[in-house]
Formats: structure tokens, C-alpha cells, sequence
């Protein structure tokens, strides 16, 4: 019996790459409106490189961007930050069914945790921001685990906090290599979310070598698997 849900956070309940990529254009948008000689296609590209460089998560590519070029704008980066976190905070929403799926599983008793590789701040600003946070009980963000996902040690930690043995657990992410295989070598049952934009396992031509127990094509679809 399934006694505890952990999620993966970035295209598990957010579609972190529609709100990433979405943000960068607007941001290259406005820039290049500023006073940027540069046409966009090539914006983008050395943006995402920087990106592929340093992490998604980076808080200072646009300087880093402009660095690149020999000389610092501060309007045009302003300009580019500032449209990139109007478009972010337009953006930030769950996956469909999120909310009304998590408020379920909370009242038929389940414990829901998150274990993510994004910084904890982040990690707490995008649950908050979608109006989710409240559903629950804990979260393993980079600063709590030195390690990231597949390693064990943060998928240890979450049978820690909540109290359950890896057999009434189940990992929901859209990663096979992280999130399924992660979780699977600690004896959780796992799932994976077909419709993440992102489900590593047949995009990046990797081998399931662990197969999950369960797929879902719908956030919903969970609470089937849980009853």
C-alpha cells in the first residue's frame, strides 16, 4: 500500500521548460528593443550555452551574456531581467489537475514530499507561486543533500522524513535516469510522468534499465494507482 508520494518538482508540477524558455525569448525581446545588435536566433543560442554551462538555474546569464561581448549595457540588461521575470511570474501555474489531484491524496492521508536539484528558495518561490506549497509536508532542495538525484542519499533522506519503508513510497518525476532509477535503487515504487517535457528516458535515447511500475499521461491519473 502506498502510504507517501515524492514528486519531482520541474516538469513533474510545473512545466518548467515552457516558463524557462518562454522568459528567455521575452527577455531577448526586449534586450535586442534596448539597443542589442544581435539578431535573436543567435541571442538564444549563446544564452543557452551559457545555461548548458553553468545550470538552469544560473541568476546571472544575462551579465554573463553581455560580458561575453566585451562591453556591459546595464539598461539592456535591465531591460532583459526585467522581462524575463514578468513573463516568469505570468508562468508560473501547474501541470492540469495538480491542485485538485494533491488536495485528494492529502485527504485520503497520504504524505507528499518533493525532491528536487533546484536551490531550496527557488524550489519554495515555485511551489508558492503556483499556490501548491501548502500540500506538502517536506522538501529536499540542493542544500539539504550532498548529492543530486540518482544518488541515493536524497531519496534516503526522504524515507527518513516520512516515517514510511521504501516499499509504501512511490516517486513520480519525469526523468527515468533521476527520478526512476533514483528511486528504484532504493526499493520505492516509481512512476513516471509521460507528460513532462522532458521524459529523458526515450529523448535522450538512454535505456530504461529500470523500468517503472507505473506511467501516467495525466497528473489525475495518480490517484487511480493510489486507490
Amino acid at each position: 500500500m502506498i502510504k507517501a508520494i515524492i514528486f519531482n518538482l520541474d516538469n513533474t508540477l510545473i512545466d518548467f521548460w515552457k516558463m524557462k524558455s518562454l522568459s528567455v525569448e521575452k527577455a531577448v525581446d526586449a534586450m535586442i528593443k534596448a539597443g542589442l545588435k544581435m539578431r535573436k536566433e543567435k541571442a538564444l543560442e549563446e544564452i543557452y550555452a551559457i545555461y548548458d554551462k553553468r545550470g538552469y538555474e544560473e541568476r546571472f546569464i544575462f551579465q554573463e551574456f553581455m560580458e561575453n561581448h566585451g562591453k556591459i549595457d546595464y539598461r539592456i540588461i535591465a531591460r532583459g531581467i526585467v522581462a524575463y521575470k514578468n513573463e516568469w511570474s505570468k508562468r508560473i501555474v501547474p501541470y492540469p489537475k495538480v491542485e485538485e489531484t494533491l488536495a485528494k491524496l492529502k485527504e485520503d492521508g497520504l504524505k507528499l514530499g518533493v525532491i528536487t536539484d533546484a536551490p531550496r528558495m527557488k524550489a519554495w518561490q515555485r511551489l508558492v507561486g503556483m499556490g501548491i506549497d501548502k500540500y506538502f509536508d517536506f522538501m529536499i532542495a540542493l542544500e539539504d543533500c550532498s548529492r543530486r538525484k540518482p544518488h541515493p542519499l536524497p531519496f534516503k533522506i526522504a524515507i527518513r522524513m516520512s516515517g514510511f519503508k521504501p516499499g509504501e513510497m512511490m516517486m513520480v518525476g519525469d526523468w527515468i535516469e533521476k527520478d526512476v532509477i533514483g528511486a528504484g535503487n532504493v526499493g520505492m515504487k516509481t512512476c513516471l510522468a509521460e507528460y513532462g517535457n522532458q521524459s529523458y528516458g526515450s529523448k535522450r535515447g538512454s535505456k530504461e534499465i529500470i523500468k517503472p511500475d507505473y506511467r501516467i499521461k495525466s497528473f489525475d491519473e495518480l490517484i487511480g494507482i493510489v486507490g
